[in-house]
């Protein structure tokens, strides 16, 4: 299950994590945001070796700004601390699940 992260804390849970993370930037008011949330349900079922966080942008804009989150829900896979995949929009928890077993690699 996805936690929620915020700008302060977006460092130690994210860019300190050794291992995959897949950071969800979405907002409550988002329809499609709404339709992603049980993917990554989904996603944490089918893969333990990721963890799964979400970020609020109307709350937390500068980490939004800072990895240029446009449109969501974008999704995040970060690798070590580092941004290594992107995607735009809702995404279904198999495609995240193949991409995630191609990062593990």
């Amino acid at each position: 299950m996805a936690h929620e992260i915020t700008d302060s804390n977006f460092k130690a849970e994210v860019l300190d994590h050794k291992g995959l993370a897949l950071v969800d930037f979405w907002a409550p008011w988002c329809g499609p945001c709404r339709m992603q949330a049980p993917e990554l349900d989904k996603l944490a079922a089918l893969n333990k070796d990721v963890k799964i966080c979400k970020i609020n942008v109307d709350d937390h804009t500068a980490t939004a700004q800072q990895y240029g989150v446009q449109s969501i829900p974008t999704l995040i896979f970060f690798k070590d601390g580092k941004a290594v995949d992107k995607s735009v929009g809702v995404t279904p928890a198999a495609a995240l699940d193949v991409k995630a077993k191609g990062l593990l690699k």
